[in-house]
């Protein structure tokens, strides 16, 4: 059980930061992260920020990458925007109580992005 606000560190920095923490290795499925509107236009129209790069530089190391996944994702997934997005841990039989407590509360685009894998003697964050 765990949870980190996704600041300036991006969601990249910031689950590597869980999975380092908790000695376990983390998957994020990127398909499942919920974006803002217009985002990846914005990205593609070159609004991405010099801090993005300079995170994948100090963190990149610790995250797997699939072959497929563009430098604009990888840009967003690094993003230093300081949104207040919450990553959070839960045990999977607690899932649903959490979403539902957060939509209750007016967070409808809370959603299940991931899950822990188990420990690791050298804990990475694997985007698949």
């Amino acid at each position: 059980h765990a949870m980190t606000d996704v600041t300036g560190f991006g969601l990249g920095g910031h689950g590597l930061e869980m999975a380092r923490g908790s000695g376990c290795d983390i998957e994020i499925c990127w398909a499942a992260v919920p974006r803002l509107p217009g985002v990846m236009e914005a990205a593609a129209e070159g609004h991405l920020t010099g801090a993005s790069g300079r995170n994948w530089a100090s963190y990149g190391a610790g995250i797997d990458l699939p072959a497929d996944l563009g430098d604009l994702d990888r840009g967003i997934l690094t993003d230093p925007q300081t949104s207040g997005g919450l990553l959070v841990a839960c045990a999977p039989e607690a899932l649903g109580e959490v979403l539902a407590t957060f939509r209750r509360h007016g967070f409808d685009h809370a959603a299940a992005v991931g899950r822990v894998l188990g420990e690791s003697a050298t804990p990475r964050l694997r985007i698949v």
